[in-house]
């Protein structure tokens, strides 16, 4: 009887010690989150500032400029650094695959998918050149405005941004150079340009920074594209004719992201209250809706209108920079990369 006692003993005592690593090894693993909750309403967050497991020793970044995910549901992201001008990652921010193209300057990041095969789009706002490539880094495609004559007497091309429309057209924003948004075909011949520098007219940019299609109206798609300056999104037709501005008053918006039916975009610059003029270090994210309505500033106060007329918006936190993109997953959770934050992998904000 003794000795099965012991016995019991052992084999409990083994079975315990057997579970703790386990146990350890979970607790460990947990995603390390802030207490504090940020955004508001329906898209409230929970940061996590450590979520990539990147080394700089290996995958340096001096900005994080944009990010995309395939249908692997890896997130591919572009950087500055021409060591690795793409890092591929898995939502847990362990490194996947990385490779360059040796740009300084790699800026912009769209994916597409062209019968099953998806395709990158990158621009170089130095260089002055959009590159279309396979996810492992091929060139099939290179586009350049200035050199092809397709931009006339236009001083300077610093594209920024590409989006691409259901039938293959291409366009891309000249966001640090003349203004225009340039249409190619899916061959890359040039078809128009439109838009251009001015601060009063409505159909022309300051900082045309990015380009989205907005599909959610399945039969009446249309472009969205970033006036950074003018606190503002403008919308237009594929065509290039001018619909409407979404007046963000505070918000110097980056690319507009879309996800079903929400509008999602960083805010690289902010405003201090009665001082109007553009702050560095003050970025959040915003969050819009069908209706073109703020329903969240993720870092930022929260959206007020009064009669009807949203009311400038600030940061509220001190969590961001520069929000230069973000992207989302299939949980609906955001990824946040930002410009000139002194080499920060992005953030995660898990959606509760």
């Amino acid at each position: 009887m003794t000795n099965r006692r012991q016995f019991v003993k052992k084999a409990g005592g083994l079975a315990v010690a057997a579970s703790l690593p386990s146990f350890s090894f979970n607790i460990m693993n947990r995603p390390r989150l802030d207490e504090d909750i940020i955004g508001h309403g329906d898209f409230r967050y929970r940061l996590e500032r450590n979520w990539s497991k990147l080394k700089p020793n290996n995958s340096p970044v001096v900005n994080c400029h944009e990010m995309v995910m395939d249908k692997r549901k890896r997130l591919i992201m572009v950087t500055d650094h021409p060591k690795n001008n793409v890092l591929i990652t898995d939502t847990s921010g362990n490194l996947l695959d990385s490779w360059t193209l040796n740009f300084k300057s790699a800026h912009g990041l769209t994916i597409v998918d062209e019968g099953g095969e998806e395709m990158l789009f990158i621009t170089d706002p130095n260089t002055g050149t959009v590159v279309k490539t396979t996810l492992d880094g091929k060139i099939v495609l290179t586009l350049n405005p200035k050199k092809e004559g397709f931009y006339g007497d236009c001083q300077s091309f610093g594209p920024t941004e590409t989006a691409i429309a259901a039938n293959g057209d291409i366009y891309v924003a000249d966001g640090y150079g003349s203004q225009f948004i340039t249409q190619y075909d899916s061959q890359g011949k040039g078809i128009r340009k439109f838009g251009g520098d001015s601060f009063l007219q409505k159909n022309k940019f300051k900082q045309v920074h990015g380009v989205a299609i907005d599909a959610r109206d399945k039969e009446n798609p249309t472009l969205l594209c970033s006036a950074r300056i003018k606190n503002a999104f403008k919308r237009f037709s594929l065509e290039g004719e001018f619909i409407e501005d979404i007046y963000l008053p505070g918000a110097f918006v980056s690319r507009p992201v879309i996800d079903d039916d929400m509008l999602y975009s960083g805010v690289c610059f902010g405003m201090q209250p009665n001082k109007p003029i553009i702050t560095q270090n003050l970025g959040f994210v915003t969050i819009i809706d069908t209706n073109n309505k703020v329903v969240s500033n993720p870092g930022g106060k929260a959206p007020m209108y009064v009669d009807g007329e949203l009311q400038t918006m600030y940061q509220d936190k001190p969590i961001f920079k520069h929000c230069h993109d973000v992207c989302l997953d299939d949980d609906k959770n955001l990824y946040v990369l930002q410009w000139n934050a002194k080499g920060v992998y992005p953030y995660k904000l898990h959606r509760i």
